[in-house]
């Protein structure tokens, strides 16, 4: 999926955003903003979204001379979601489909997305998310392919939603014991996004082989990711993909049995699934 000129504006947006976050004062937060308008005039409409994020979260990095941008919200964001750990495990011990159920507490958890055009507010989605049908619905599909394969690979996306993304590798594990699984994360800090740090601060070792795709981006880029992911990537009987930036980076991809579970919460990815801006997602391609 490349990109739109409406994915122009939300990434010089999210420059304001990045300032914000720092409490920038209004000397680096111009900076910022102008450093990022002046790159837009140059980006490739052959990019994806999330390759285009690569170079301007890069340069807004040198500008504030910080590695990881929002290390102070990504820790925030995962005390939130740990907080509400509790009433989702009551909800799936309660559950008569706990596949369903723990399909639906990783989509929930694609809300905690820093780069979104429309944000939303996490309680409010868990409120409604057990009562929401998928707007796209390849669940029974999704179910399927689970009963068949051997290696599932999870594509993490955001900080936050890897805790929910936790509780949900726990249930496939419960649910299907045979098979093996590896989470993959960033290479590095990126937006939000979820690298090997906060992965094995959530003790995502002790359920699942953890994997660092050595991507720069906020999506999986296959083509910039290490050797072993790749090959991890190609091998695997399901990849799961979490989230839009994945969504946009492996739309379309050289290989199938892929299941994008994510929020909808751009007009652009609207656009290419055909559906509505908050409307929720289980794709299998």
């Amino acid at each position: 999926m490349t990109i739109d000129e409406a994915c122009v504006e939300c990434i010089i947006n999210q420059s304001a955003k990045v300032a914000n976050a720092l409490h920038a004062d209004e000397s680096l937060s111009n900076e910022l903003i102008s450093s990022v308008t002046k790159m837009s005039k140059t980006f490739s409409f052959d990019d994806t979204p999330p390759e285009i994020a690569s170079y301007v979260y890069e340069k807004m990095a040198l500008i504030a001379r910080k590695t990881d941008l929002y290390d102070e919200v990504k820790e925030l964001s995962t005390k939130k979601a740990l907080s509400f750990v509790p009433l989702l495990e009551k909800e799936l011990s309660n559950s008569k489909d706990k596949l369903l159920t723990a399909t639906k507490i990783a989509v929930a958890g694609n809300v905690i997305d820093l780069a979104a055009e429309v944000e939303f507010d996490l309680e409010e989605e868990l409120e409604k998310i057990f009562d929401t049908e998928f707007a796209h619905n390849d669940f029974a599909l999704f179910e399927k392919k689970l009963q068949s394969a051997k290696r599932v690979l999870i594509v993490g996306d955001n900080v936050g939603e890897h805790i929910f993304d936790y509780i949900f590798i726990q249930t496939l594990k419960e649910l299907y014991p045979r098979a093996e699984y590896s989470y993959m994360v960033r290479g590095n800090p990126i937006i939000n996004d979820v690298t090997i740090k906060e992965a094995k601060e959530a003790g995502f070792e002790k359920i699942c082989k953890v994997v660092d795709s050595g991507v720069n981006t906020p999506g999986f880029v296959y083509n910039r990711a290490n050797s072993y992911s790749r090959e991890l990537f190609d091998t695997a009987d399901l990849v799961i993909s979490k989230g839009m930036g994945n969504y946009e980076c492996m739309s379309p991809s050289h290989r199938s049995d892929i299941c994008f579970l994510l929020k909808v919460k751009c007009g652009v990815v609207a656009a290419s699934l055909k559906k509505e801006v908050g409307d929720i997602v289980c794709k299998v391609v």
